[in-house]
């Protein structure tokens, strides 16, 4: 049966949301506060990342964010401050940093990833789209043979877990590229992942949708929500009042001010990352990461992205001109033949990925709000997992069964 569905939230969750909704017939609307052409959903680095199966909630990250607290250029900033949401978040993030976290979420982020992969195989091939997407794998580059056994290790689960991941010699790394000088001991070679350029999704999707009747209210922030015996009325905007059957919250980094007025409890941290980008000749073919500094590199259509850092410090797009800095430093310290001029750093963009305690996100209804659909806290997996994300919702709101099993994403789960 056909529904009106509104969605709040214009990123790329949101999108493969509405995405999938209208190819199941129901009527769509999306709302978003931005004129959906920042954020994000457009600065990310673009990876299709099944080799990402550690949740950013591992065993040793909060000893190193309270390391790094003082640091403003680390790779991991949280700020300190006296904001109670905030401290539950904390708590439970640490709370979730142990081995048994990781070990039980490892299939739930495998198998979401793998399938999200196959999902944008289909839609460039059914809706021929032509944004750039290549499948060259990703690299793990590390400068240091502490990090090189941590990897290895990595690797070695990956593998386990039937992915293509292996160890990669200096040697070999110089093979597969030949044209770029780099400074490390080695690495790893995840033959999994796939890359894209995010902006050109995006614009044809947002294309498709509006051809395909899907409403865009652009500019539109909700101010309210009304909520009748469990389930929401109507929402307003900044302009007008809106009514539907079924409401999907894929607001990103700013769901936790929307869930507030629904009563639900829904831990989530905006968590910043800058990216520059150069359009000079790098010579990079393959996408990499920088082990050690948390800089990911991703050769785009027409240009190379540098992007990384996360910097958990509340809402806001302020610029933190030492953590581009970094980003840039990094750069230079494993491909020495490449400096990031002024211009290029001052031209750095930043965007908020929406965090949850455990590094899962949110997929699913609450029992509180009945015709709400919850979609977010991906954290930097969010376009790793988009794709899949959109059609659980569509399973969900369309009372299928869903593809992939959900309880570990509950929205109602307790940390």
């Amino acid at each position: 049966m056909s529904k009106k569905i509104i969605i709040v939230g214009g990123g790329i969750i949101g999108l493969c949301s509405a995405y999938y909704l209208q190819k199941e017939g129901h009527q769509v609307a999306v709302v978003d506060q931005s004129n959906l052409d920042s954020g994000a959903s457009y600065v990310n680095a673009g990876y299709l990342s099944p080799s990402h199966i550690i949740p950013l909630s591992a065993p040793g990250v909060m000893k190193k964010g309270l390391k790094w607290m003082l640091n403003k250029s680390s790779p991991l900033y949280i700020k300190p401050r006296l904001d109670l949401d905030f401290l539950k978040w904390t708590l439970a993030f640490n709370k979730s940093c142990n081995a048994k976290h990781v070990k039980k979420v490892i299939p739930t982020i495998k198998n979401m990833t793998l399938l999200s992969q196959d999902l944008y195989d289909d839609i460039k091939r059914d809706e021929n789209f032509s944004f750039h997407y290549e499948k060259k794998g990703l690299l793990m580059l590390c400068k240091t043979e502490k990090a090189l056994e941590e990897e290895i290790k990595t690797a070695h689960i990956a593998k386990q877990e039937g992915l293509d991941a292996n160890e990669i010699s200096l040697k070999e790394l110089k093979q597969l590229e030949p044209s770029v000088a780099l400074n490390v001991k080695g690495g790893t070679y995840y033959k999994c992942d796939s890359h894209t350029t995010p902006h050109e999704f995006m614009d044809e999707m947002k294309t498709y949708l509006k051809n395909k009747g899907v409403v865009f209210y652009t500019n539109e922030k909700v101010k309210d929500i009304e909520v009748e015996n469990h389930k929401i009325s109507t929402i307003k905007t900044n302009k007008q009042v809106l009514k539907a059957d079924e409401f999907v919250l894929a607001a990103g980094s700013w769901s936790a001010f929307l869930n507030k007025k629904l009563g639900l409890k829904l831990l989530i941290q905006a968590g910043k990352g800058y990216r520059i980008n150069t359009e000079k000749q790098t010579n990079i073919s393959i996408p990499a990461i920088l082990a050690e500094a948390k800089v990911a590199v991703t050769p785009m259509n027409g240009f190379t992205r540098f992007a990384g850092t996360m910097e958990i410090a509340g809402i806001n797009h302020d610029i933190n001109k030492a953590r581009v800095e970094a980003i840039a430093e990094a750069v230079n310290r494993y491909y020495p033949e490449i400096n990031l001029s002024a211009k290029e750093k001052s031209n750095a963009a930043c965007g908020l990925r929406p965090v949850s305690p455990d590094g899962l996100p949110y997929i699913g209804k609450s029992s509180k709000c009945k015709n709400l659909t919850i979609a977010a806290g991906h954290a930097m997996m969010g376009w790793s997992m988009a794709t899949a994300t959109g059609k659980l919702v569509s399973e969900i709101i369309s009372e299928q069964k869903p593809s992939l099993e959900l309880d570990n994403y509950h929205p109602d789960r307790i940390f």
